[in-house]
């Protein structure tokens, strides 16, 4: 992979227009379970001063009415996409009850029952039924809990101006938005290959509550009463009792190419499954699931990254992917970060973008169904014990180093960095790249490890660690001040919005039935 890599750096800097790779869009998606002050998720319903979940372009529910999702725009300069999180969180904050707060981690905090984790309401249109649906179709399929984990996603594209340059030297048969969708594909290879490095170096997530685990507690070692966790783990969020599905891991989707990723994921869109058909569209008079095929619609796919295409009213993202090709990635693999007031933190979002240039820019080879394993078997023992000292993974058919492996891509990442910073040695895209390989070799210093330490050198639970995070952030929060402009703007779109649901209720032409039909159909 390093030949070609370092071919294509080469040919940019020589090109002289190294300058288009800087400026590429940078938005972000942060769940956050909104709890109660006695730490239990919230029974109350999605605060109406935050406006309409189903119509607002910034504040809405993920699976659950107490799972909030922020959505930032992209931007070119991530100083602007982190500081837009920063003043949602602040309106957040300062538009809800004094006695609820946000979570400050990924895996969710006490969960006696199921019952206890409420569906997304969307209202009474037919998109608003539809999306609920779903959601109960995905606790039939799932169960509630796994759903109720938070993420942050990190949305990605290059800057047009590159592409043409990119073009001129990367030996490819095809141009235009053709070539943009092979170059975005080579990158989504590369990641799922070298993805394992997110949960490695960022992953949050090595304790849970007891609660969480209802029972299984077989291979957790017990470190309190209500605290259960993985001694080198880095990322539960992505284990098997996380987001490592059982029900999809027979399900292959292809990434050779746009055109093989739409037709498999269409195909499992209309394949029937068993288990779904057992369970029914209805239950009584209730439908339960939009079908009882091996998926309900695309987003019910999990990948640790996604192409992605903006989508117009009442298409499906295979369509809009199939018709105007890829316009940006997703990557899915960051946990929330407890650590951070707002659950991300800058550094490492400018070396995932550094990252993600690094896959665009390496071979790519097509992945294989021995490939496919060995991603499989990489991403479950990261995210389970990858921090064990002396661990192998698996690259091509033979064993390597994690250690050594991961400060390899590392090191490639510093010309990038070096790009990034317009030359700048000192630069923060350089600084966040260093700052890693320092972690590496300190392996005590990655978040994992710190926060494992942190909850036995204080012999705290995890429930009690995170709430207070939890209750520290929403202390400074509510007590920040935000500039009066960005609140009226926020004031005004949660006001828009409501009317804008309300608009959509009262203009439904057709019943719920046919649109869901239709909208499968499409």
């Amino acid at each position: 992979m390093s030949n070609l890599y370092e071919t294509r750096v080469d040919r940019l800097l020589r090109s002289g227009q190294s300058d288009t790779l800087r400026g590429g869009l940078k938005g972000l998606e942060k769940e956050s379970l909104r709890i109660s002050s006695d730490g239990e998720i919230a029974q109350t319903p999605h605060p109406v001063a935050w406006g309409a979940p189903l119509t607002h372009p910034y504040i809405t529910t993920d699976y659950s009415e107490a799972l909030p999702e922020l959505i930032t725009p992209a931007f070119a300069e991530l100083d602007q996409t982190y500081g837009f999180l920063h003043d949602l969180h602040t309106f957040l904050y300062q538009n809800m009850g004094a006695d609820e707060l946000l979570w400050a981690a990924s895996m969710p905090c006490a969960v006696a029952d199921d019952s206890r984790i409420p569906i997304a309401e969307y209202g009474s249109s037919n998109v608003g039924q539809m999306k609920h649906i779903y959601r109960v179709g995905l606790d039939y399929r799932y169960g509630r809990r796994m759903q109720a984990i938070a993420g942050v996603h990190f949305n990605y594209s290059l800057p047009p101006s590159f592409w043409p340059v990119y073009e001129s030297f990367a030996d490819k048969k095809c141009s235009g938005q053709t070539f943009i969708d092979e170059s975005y594909f080579d990158l989504i290879r590369n990641f799922k290959r070298l993805g394992w490095i997110v949960p490695f170096l960022f992953g949050n997530s090595p304790a849970v509550c007891k609660t969480f685990l209802a029972g299984r507690t077989t291979r957790f070692k017990a470190m309190s009463r209500g605290t259960y966790y993985l001694p080198y783990a880095t990322s539960l969020r992505m284990s098997d009792i996380g987001y490592k599905n059982k029900n999809q891991s027979a399900l292959t989707v292809s990434y050779d190419a746009l055109e093989d990723y739409v037709r498999s994921l269409n195909q499992a869109l209309v394949t029937p499954y068993p288990e779904y058909e057992a369970i029914g569209l209805t239950d009584g008079d209730k439908r339960v699931q939009l079908s009882t095929n091996v998926l309900q619609i695309e987003n019910e796919y999990y990948s640790f990254i996604r192409p992605k295409r903006t989508t117009e009213k009442m298409e499906r993202p295979t369509t809009a992917l199939h018709q105007r090709g890829v316009e940006y990635v997703e990557v899915r693999a960051l946990d929330v970060n407890c650590l951070s007031p707002t659950g991300v933190d800058i550094e490492q979002l400018r070396f995932i973008e550094a990252f993600l240039i690094y896959c665009l820019l390496s071979e790519s080879p097509r992945l294989t169904s021995e490939a496919l394993s060995e991603i499989e078997y990489n991403e479950l023992t990261v995210a389970l014990r990858g921090r064990t000292p002396d661990l192998d993974l698996i690259d091509s058919g033979q064993r390597r180093c994690i250690w050594r492996w991961a400060t390899s891509i590392c090191e490639a990442l510093k010309p990038i960095g070096h790009i990034l910073d317009d030359g700048d040695d000192d630069g923060p895209y350089s600084e966040a790249i260093i700052r890693q390989i320092e972690q590496i070799a300190a392996p005590d210093k990655l978040p994992a490890a710190y926060i494992l330490k942190t909850l036995q050198d204080q012999n705290v639970e995890y429930h009690n660690y995170v709430m207070s995070l939890s209750n520290r952030y929403a202390e400074d929060f509510r007590s920040g001040v935000q500039d009066a402009s960005v609140s009226e703007k926020f004031r005004r779109l949660a006001e828009q919005s409501l009317g804008e649901q309300q608009e959509l209720e009262a203009n439904d032409d057709e019943s719920l039935s046919d649109y869901i039909a239709r909208y499968l159909a499409s």
